[in-house]
């Protein structure tokens, strides 16, 4: 039996076919296709499934998300499926998952290349979420003004030239990932801009610690360290992907048609602990 799951051609990509990214989707895929993207044939396999048997349209592609011309390619095969009125980018790697230079380039150039690229197909009214982190605003000093220009207007192709992006300047993958996920923060000012003349927007959410299959990986690595900063944030508790897809489905709607070029931070105010002195963050 053949069902007819997509009556508007309207297409969500997504990304990064983890648990975030899928429900992020399953809120705002109604009467649409999805279009998902990851380097894992299992992890594909096993969310267009879970979607499948839920009643969407799925479609889905080999993606490397931290090379220029694989992500070129997902964008314009979202782009031959319908007009693209969603993007979301949950992809990444976490600090104790991979090296520093491999972090760089997955979790920032990869990113900003995924924003270039769906920026030349998506359709008006459309809109994106980047997913960042808090981690974004937990770096041991403010980083220089020309820094965060560079890391803001610097052409995707040239970013891995910087000097702020050396091996010398990134030390270690923890420092790597807080890097990385400030320049998405960064990043989508410049991209708000390139979104806008075509009428879709773009923002960036920055999730605290919220259990997924990958938040386990640092939390059996540093589970410890994990177990003091929650107790230390306000709500003394976990998120859970769900609680992003609700803000995730708010910035995506017409109710946040004002609203581009900035981050959303949910974090259940772990951010409020650090600044306010109640929690002290290091890096490592």
């Amino acid at each position: 039996m053949i069902f007819n799951y997509n009556q508007n051609n309207e297409v969500v990509a997504l990304l990064g076919a983890g648990s975030m990214g899928t429900a992020i989707v399953e809120r705002i895929a109604a009467n649409r296709t999805i279009l998902l993207g990851d380097i894992s044939e299992k992890a594909l396999a096993a969310a267009s499934e879970k979607l499948r048997f839920s009643g969407y349209a799925v479609e889905t592609m080999k993606v490397d998300a931290s090379d220029k011309n694989s992500i070129e390619a997902f964008a314009q095969k979202a782009a031959s499926l319908g007009p693209v009125m969603y993007f979301i980018n949950t992809a990444g790697a976490s600090p104790h998952q991979t090296d520093p230079a491999h972090i760089i380039n997955l979790d920032l150039i990869g990113s900003a290349y995924a924003l270039d690229s769906f920026g030349k197909v998506m359709a008006r009214g459309g809109a994106g979420i980047l997913i960042s982190s808090m981690t974004g605003y937990m770096l041991p000093a403010p980083l220089p003004q020309e820094v965060e220009t560079a890391l803001t207007v610097t052409e995707s192709d040239k970013l891995a030239a910087l000097d702020c992006l050396s091996d010398t300047a990134v030390p270690n993958s923890g420092y790597a990932y807080v890097l990385a996920k400030r320049a998405n923060q960064l990043r989508v000012r410049k991209a708000a801009i390139d979104w806008g003349r075509r009428g879709a927007r773009i923002n960036t959410i920055s999730p605290g610690i919220v259990v997924t299959p990958l938040a386990y990986d640092e939390f059996n690595a540093a589970g410890e360290g994990y177990q003091k900063m929650i107790e230390a944030s306000p709500v003394q508790r976990v998120g859970n992907p769900a609680e992003i897809a609700s803000a995730a489905e708010f910035l995506l709607s017409d109710k946040a048609s004002f609203i581009t070029g900035t981050d959303l931070l949910v974090d259940g105010g772990m951010i409020a602990a650090i600044k306010t002195g109640k929690y002290n963050i290091q890096l490592s």
